[in-house]
């Protein structure tokens, strides 16, 4: 079964980056399409990013668009979200999904002075 498993959260202050990683694994072959979402506290769950299975086309929610880049490790069966210039808005915890079945557990982003 496909497992996936976040990591790279943590505070930060408003302006500074942070790179998350979703490492994937239980799957052979072609690779999922894979989504980044955040949920901040008392807010529904907003999809940020996304990349195709083969890689070539990615996507970025309106409000992320030009400070935060997904990229692909396939070495490492690793999907990365580097997140810049970071804003206080951005806090929330930062979960990977692949094709919106398999969900890993989410890892926290804080961004505050």
């Amino acid at each position: 079964q496909l497992q996936l498993v976040e990591s790279g959260g943590g505070l930060v202050q408003p302006g500074g980056s942070l790179r998350l990683s979703c490492a994937a694994s239980g799957f052979t072959g072609r690779w999922p399409q894979i989504a980044w979402f955040r949920q901040a506290p008392g807010k529904q769950r907003e999809g940020v990013s996304c990349m195709s299975s083969n890689g070539e086309m990615v996507n970025y929610v309106d409000a992320v668009k030009g400070r935060f880049s997904i990229s692909r490790d396939n070495a490492k069966n690793t999907v990365l979200l580097q997140m810049n210039s970071l804003r206080s808005e951005d806090t929330a915890v930062y979960y990977c999904t692949a094709s919106g079945v398999y969900w890993g557990q989410g890892t926290q982003v804080t961004v505050s002075s």
